[in-house]
């Protein structure tokens, strides 16, 4: 999933750049209200962190634009205006949930991860690679066009994997993805999510493999040799 971070401040840019990269998220960044306008027109993002003191307009103008066309992508507000008007207001005009600074990256990260599980976005993705494809809005996988059927966490975790697919996802931010932040989970649950997965997946014949990174997390790739041999 793609963020984008609307603030000027670069040294907080980076470190929320950071914090998300670890979540498992893509971030992209704009430093004032033109720039979020140009990539919100461009891309379509899981989630939108909308500080309002922005350098060349109040963010708030940024929110009604998006709400005005229509854009209902999860707008996180983030700003040091804490006033219960600034806070009403903002959620008024469309905010999905507000938080002043300065502010905790914990609990920044969790309602975000909240905003986008109650999300169901304007439409489903088809998520491809090799011969394995999974529709994000049906929950369904297929191998080769024949239908795989997978339980919920299999799925899950495939759906992140094929999301990063060609780069290491962390085991810690591969568990936040798929049991949120605030699940108490047992420590190997993902390894054996995944070994499971992995199964599944050579069973059905995939042509996609996932590797274990020791100490880094998990890739997923198409595995040369099997579709060299299909």
């Amino acid at each position: 999933m793609r963020i984008l971070a609307v603030e000027d401040n670069g040294e907080l840019v980076d470190l929320l750049a950071k914090a998300l990269v670890r979540a498992g998220l893509d971030v992209d960044s704009a430093g004032n209200a033109a720039d979020a306008e140009t990539c919100l027109r461009g891309v379509h993002y899981a989630a939108v962190v909308l500080d309002l003191g922005l350098p060349d307009a109040d963010g708030l103008t940024v929110l009604e634009n998006m709400r005005r066309r229509r854009d209902e992508t999860p707008v996180l507000i983030l700003s040091a205006r804490g006033g219960l008007d600034d806070r009403v207001k903002g959620l008024h005009l469309g905010a999905s949930d507000y938080m002043v600074k300065p502010f905790a990256m914990e609990e920044l990260i969790a309602r975000l991860q909240a905003l986008l599980r109650r999300s169901p976005g304007p439409h489903g993705q088809r998520l491809t690679l090799g011969n394995v494809a999974f529709e994000t809005e049906g929950r369904q996988a297929t191998v080769g066009g024949k239908l795989l059927t997978l339980p919920l966490r299999e799925g899950d975790v495939l759906e992140v994997l094929l999301k990063r697919s060609g780069r290491v996802v962390s085991h810690d931010a591969l568990q936040s993805q798929v049991f949120g932040a605030s699940q108490d989970v047992a420590s190997n649950a993902i390894e054996v999510y995944v070994h499971r997965l992995r199964k599944m997946l050579a069973d059905a014949g995939a042509d996609v493999h996932i590797h274990t990174i020791r100490g880094a997390g998990y890739l997923m790739d198409v595995d040369k040799k099997a579709s060299g041999a299909a």
